[in-house]
């Protein structure tokens, strides 16, 4: 199988604001050809990351996806497939759209 030879890795933390607590995803992409490899080099980062900010922690989840393309316009960067009996707008109300997103809407102002 022919690759890119580029790798995203989707890693999740955990920020303290008080009370409050927020997730965030990040993805990066390495310039790798072995999958293990770039999660490794990710995790470290995640790690490196994760210590540089105040009250933020790696939550140890990466997950990995072999682009198929050169990382360009309209590459596909990432992708991940999850089976779900759930109603489609149940769906996005479980994992996407929950009303806790933070978004920019500065775009909209």
């Amino acid at each position: 199988m022919t690759t890119s030879g580029w790798v995203s890795v989707r890693c999740l933390f955990r920020l303290h604001f008080g009370e409050q607590q927020v997730f965030e995803e990040r993805i990066t992409l390495w310039h790798e050809n072995d999958m293990d490899r770039a999660i490794a080099l990710a995790e470290a980062e995640a790690q490196r990351y994760a210590e540089s900010q105040e009250a933020v922690e790696y939550m140890g989840l990466a997950q990995a996806y072999l682009l198929d393309d050169e990382p360009g316009h309209g590459a596909e960067v990432f992708s991940l497939m999850r089976t779900s009996s759930l109603h489609p707008k149940d769906y996005l109300d479980t994992f996407f759209d929950t009303g806790g997103e933070r978004v920019d809407d500065s775009a909209d102002a």
